[in-house]
């Protein structure tokens, strides 16, 4: 029986969460690439797939759509102009990361709160994904020195912000109405997600 596009979308998230491991393996030190440059680079790999699957997903549910904008994709690897392109078949595709806290209010368990800007917003995904891009070809000899310490610095801020962002987010999915609520999760627990539908007002009585 076929996936629904949500059960596809926890699938990349799953992806996500495996990805995130091997970066904070990484990090602690518990494994490595023998070298410091080549653990640096592999970080950023692992970044450069997270940042891609963040952005393809929300085409999950339209596989030509999706197809189409993947391969235009891996032609020129351009980060802004993917975001630009995904915009345009889907205006809400990006992650809105929010807060959730108990509610206050009477019949409410749950509420809402805008994120405040500690997560990696769009401008900075663009960042991350060409700086990261800058370790995935061989260093040219005639070029300035990469500055390796210069990723090492801001690996773990990069990791929280991806954090932050996916922790608790709501998505649109291409060709959809209804609004997903994705939560990540416990470190060793799977991404759960609930459906919010649109709700159509009553007209009023006329007399």
């Amino acid at each position: 029986m076929p996936l629904l596009a949500p059960e596809k979308y926890l699938n990349v998230l799953r992806e996500i969460k495996q990805r995130t491991c091997v970066i904070d393996a990484f990090l602690a030190g518990t494994t490595h690439a023998v070298f410091e440059a080549t653990n640096i680079e592999t970080v950023c790999l692992q970044f450069r797939n997270i940042l891609e699957l963040i952005a393809f997903s929300s085409l999950i549910a339209n596989v030509k759509e999706y197809s189409h904008q993947y391969d235009r994709f891996a032609e020129h690897w351009n980060a802004r102009s993917m975001l630009r392109d995904l915009e345009r078949v889907n205006p809400d595709f990006y992650p809105q990361p929010i807060i959730q806290e108990s509610a206050t209010e009477s019949g409410a368990l749950m509420r809402w709160l805008e994120r405040p800007d500690d997560y990696l917003t769009k401008h900075r995904f663009i960042g991350v994904y060409e700086k990261c891009g800058g370790l995935m070809h061989a260093e040219n000899p005639y070029a300035p020195a990469r500055d390796y310490e210069y990723y090492k610095q801001q690996l773990k801020p990069w990791r929280k912000q991806t954090i932050n962002l996916l922790n608790a987010h709501t998505v649109t999915l291409s060709g959809e109405s209804n609004l997903y609520l994705f939560q990540m999760g416990a470190p060793d627990a799977n991404p759960t997600y609930h459906l919010f539908g649109l709700v159509t007002p009553t007209p009023p009585d006329t007399v």
